[in-house]
């Protein structure tokens, strides 16, 4: 693995049938390429983390993985309606999931603290209006 391989999903909004296929589809690559499992989960986690915010929140977006020989970063970014309070949203069990989405077994208020506990580096930027980039990275 001497160069950066890049993967580049897109995520519907309200499909939540197809949410996870990008973490499922980088995980098995991942693995593929005989990366630790510890990285393999960590990555997964956080990118699976993101892509159902994405769904819910988000009106979906893109996720663009690289893949370095020292580091693997997640790029997810949307053109939703932004988030107000970050401080706030990454409180653990903060969410603004309406009841629909809560019923669905989502929504728990999880998703950007656990994007965080499982990434070495994250790192949001978010308009409200326009939409929010979150950068995370795990080291290999």
């Amino acid at each position: 693995m001497s160069d950066k391989i890049v993967l580049t999903y897109q995520v519907s909004a309200d499909d939540f049938t197809r949410a996870g296929e990008a973490s499922s589809d980088v995980k098995s690559k991942l693995k593929k390429m005989g990366v630790k499992p510890e990285i393999v989960r960590k990555v997964a986690i956080a990118m699976y983390e993101g892509e159902i915010n994405m769904v819910i929140h988000a009106n979906g977006g893109s996720i663009d993985v690289i893949i370095s020989p020292t580091e693997i970063s997640m790029i997810l970014e949307d053109k939703g309606p932004g988030i107000e309070d970050i401080e706030k949203a990454m409180q653990a069990g903060y969410s603004t999931a309406p009841d629909n989405i809560r019923s669905l077994g989502f929504g728990a208020g999880m998703g950007l603290p656990n994007m965080k506990k499982y990434s070495d580096e994250m790192q949001i930027e978010s308009e409200i209006g326009t939409g929010t980039k979150v950068t995370m990275k795990v080291f290999l």
